[in-house]
């Protein structure tokens, strides 16, 4: 029988597993990361995981576990973020997870960390989902990819502003969470979200998503992205498209899944294994 990767250390292999500091320049700064690989010769396949808005929850426990199964797997902080020089931005968090999605894959990087850049998966949560699906849809070298609990800058949310109470909780509730991060505000963030409108919506991305394998993780107590605005209306657009190979899960528990952490581990690594673990 397999061991069970969520409860057993793998059998320490040369070279060893290893937790290595890396940066990542996007913008003219350094991204801060730390990249989780696996023990064994590799070349491992490799999951950049994007956290979510300020980035309390970081998802190491994911990273852990998806090492412990076979993934190399990237946490970074975003610019603006957590020390890490520049300013935050909606856009500028979709601009560096494209950077660091593509320097992963680079020759230098993918050799000195015995990394497979032909499986290569983006996961996400929260704004990180939203990230991780327009990362996959502007790179058609992402094999597979992940939302978690993910943010819908699309037609809901953006009509939603148009309430001025509703833009004005936005504000405030955004206002709350700049502790970590630096150069912007709650309405500097509201305004780009109107600004980009459509542009953000996910069920947008579709076409480009058709033939990629996608999960989409909803969850049903969640009042940051609630499940009847932001997970049930992209399933159903992703299937009326269709998304082919799309694949969809409702939990019932809160926006952090803080009762569903060995669900979600299990989840995503499942759908890794049967969508990327063959090299291609």
């Amino acid at each position: 029988m397999t061991a069970d990767f969520l409860v057993t250390d793998p059998l320490s292999t040369a070279p060893p597993a290893s937790t290595p500091a890396v940066t990542v320049t996007s913008g003219g700064e350094a991204l801060l990361g730390v990249l989780h690989i696996p023990a064994g010769a590799g070349p491992h396949p490799v999951v950049v995981l994007l956290n979510g808005f300020p980035g309390n929850e970081r998802n190491f426990d994911l990273a852990q576990a998806l090492r412990r199964a076979g993934y190399a797997t990237l946490v970074f902080h975003y610019r603006g973020s957590w020390g890490v020089g520049g300013s935050w931005s909606w856009r500028n968090v979709l601009d560096d997870a494209i950077r660091v999605v593509a320097a992963v894959r680079e020759d230098a990087f993918s050799i000195a960390h015995r990394l497979d850049p032909r499986r290569l998966a983006v996961v996400g949560h929260s704004l990180g989902g939203f990230a991780a699906l327009m990362t996959a849809a502007a790179d058609p070298g992402v094999g597979a990819v992940v939302s978690v609990a993910g943010f819908d800058f699309g037609p809901a949310s953006v009509a939603s502003l148009a309430d001025p109470e509703v833009r004005s909780a936005y504000v405030e509730a955004w206002d709350g969470e700049l502790l970590p991060l630096r150069g912007t505000s709650g309405e500097a963030l509201v305004a780009e979200m109107e600004a980009a409108g459509q542009a953000w919506s996910l069920a947008r991305l579709a076409p480009r998503l058709a033939d990629r394998p996608v999960m989409l993780v909803g969850t049903g107590r969640d009042t940051v992205t609630p499940a009847d605005v932001h997970h049930r209306p992209l399933v159903e657009a992703y299937q009326a498209h269709p998304v082919h190979r799309l694949e969809h899960r409702l939990f019932p528990t809160d926006h952090a899944l803080s009762d569903h952490r060995v669900a979600l581990a299990r989840t995503i690594a499942d759908f890794l294994d049967r969508r990327l673990r063959t090299p291609v």
